[in-house]
């Protein structure tokens, strides 16, 4: 039986009150076990990787700021905007504006999909890399194989927050 819209607007609100908390596993929770999820960076992960990526993400930041608006949701899709501050590992400071797009089934999240400018967050994550080098092709792979290769450790060292 599916959800009701209140239902999936306070899964996605749930979501991202836990990222907030930089609680993995409460995200983790508002997902079905064969969840979708795509951005620019995880290009798609299926599953179990979901969980993983919103435990290692939220587990490795430090001073994560998250702030969402514009949920809407009915019985079966819905939306949100969310925007992310964070020190990034090499100690510049990214500000990320995402918008997200949600399918669901039984009031958890079947498939999530965000979209952001991944140049714009490589001029800032990467500096004067990324502002000569970020919209190439080559420098969006490496920072996708980086991301996989990241996710792969996270979760074959049982899932706990790289130092």
């Amino acid at each position: 039986m599916p959800a009701d819209a209140s239902a999936n607007a306070a899964t996605v609100n749930r979501l991202y009150e836990a990222f907030s908390r930089q609680d993995g596993d409460a995200m983790a929770a508002c997902y079905t076990p064969d969840a979708h999820f795509a951005d620019p960076v995880f290009s798609h992960l299926f599953g179990d990787e979901v969980g993983a990526m919103w435990r290692m993400l939220s587990g490795r930041a430090e001073d994560l700021e998250i702030e969402h608006s514009q949920v809407e949701a009915d019985e079966e899709s819905g939306s949100a905007h969310w925007e992310a501050s964070y020190t990034f590992r090499n100690g510049r400071h990214v500000h990320n504006v995402i918008e997200a797009t949600f399918e669901f089934r039984d009031g958890l999240i079947a498939d999530h999909r965000d979209w952001f400018d991944l140049y714009r967050w490589t001029r800032q994550a990467l500096g004067p890399l990324g502002f000569f080098l970020g919209w190439t092709p080559v420098v969006h792979r490496r920072i996708r194989f980086q991301a996989r290769r990241d996710l792969e450790a996270f979760m074959a060292d049982g899932m706990t927050a790289p130092e």
